[in-house]
């Protein structure tokens, strides 16, 4: 079976402290070790204000997991896990084709933020 590229995006409570976070992230990132996920990357977006409230909430801590896996059920697993955890209150999980994997892989390099400092020195040595 060929291996595949997802990224997974969860939101939690806004009411949990610093200890409650990170033991929920690392959680959910043993979910995938222990279904022989790769886990790429994991960035953690912060606490941000929602676009709407959710549950009565109005922010949450956001969260960005990048994986591969061969196995075809590890985001049934791992949806699964979030619908499980009270402390979720959004989530989503989408495939990336080789596209996407390589925008990721430049932006966490920091290669996107280069290129717009380059095309800025450009524009104003233009004027």
């Amino acid at each position: 079976m060929e291996v595949r590229n997802y990224e997974t995006v969860f939101i939690l409570t806004p009411v949990l402290n610093e200890g409650q976070v990170q033991e929920t992230v690392e959680k959910f990132t043993q979910v995938l070790k222990e279904n022989s996920a790769d886990l790429i990357s994991s960035e953690a977006w912060g606490l941000r204000k929602l676009a709407y409230p959710i549950q009565k909430k109005t922010t949450g801590y956001y969260f960005c997991l990048s994986f591969s896996s061969s196995t075809g059920n590890i985001v049934d697993l791992l949806e699964l896990a979030y619908r499980r955890d009270e402390r979720v209150i959004r989530f989503l999980t989408t495939v990336l084709d080789k596209h996407a994997v390589d925008y990721n892989n430049r932006r966490r390099n920091g290669e996107m933020n280069l290129q717009k400092a380059a095309a800025r020195e450009n524009e104003a040595v233009a004027q």
